[in-house]
C-alpha cells in the first residue's frame, strides 16, 4: 500500500509579522485541553510589563513545538557551540525568563 504524500502548505507572512516581537519572558499554563504561552518583555529597572503575544495550542501541538525547538537548538549548538544559561546555579527566587508554572495547573478552570 502506498503511503499518502505529505500535504504542502504555502505560508505567507505580512510585513508587520515579519518584524517579529522580542520577548525574554514566557509564562506557560495548561488545562487538559490547551496550553497557553504568554510572551512578554522585561526591561531593567522597569517593575511592570504586559503580555505582547498569547499563543494557545493543543497539548499535542505544544509537544510538537517542544520537539521542533529541541531539534533546532541541537542543530544550533552543533554549529555555534553550547548555549550557556547564565546564573542557573545561583538562581534567585525571582525568576525572570522562560518558565512554566510551578505546579503546572491552570487556575482559569
Amino acid at each position: 500500500m502506498e503511503q499518502p504524500r505529505p500535504q504542502q502548505i504555502s505560508v505567507e507572512i505580512g510585513d508587520k509579522e515579519a518584524e517579529g516581537i522580542y520577548a525574554n519572558l514566557a509564562m506557560i499554563v495548561h488545562s487538559p485541553t490547551e496550553v497557553v504561552i504568554d510572551f512578554a518583555r522585561v526591561m531593567p529597572r522597569m517593575p511592570k510589563t504586559k503580555v505582547l503575544s498569547r499563543i494557545i495550542m493543543t497539548p499535542m501541538h505544544a509537544k510538537l513545538l517542544f520537539k521542533a525547538l529541541e531539534d533546532n537548538i541541537k542543530k544550533f549548538e552543533k554549529q555555534f557551540g553550547e548555549i550557556k544559561i547564565h546564573g542557573l546555579a545561583n538562581q534567585s527566587s525571582r525568576n525572570i525568563g522562560f518558565e512554566s508554572t510551578i505546579d503546572g495547573e491552570d487556575d482559569r478552570n
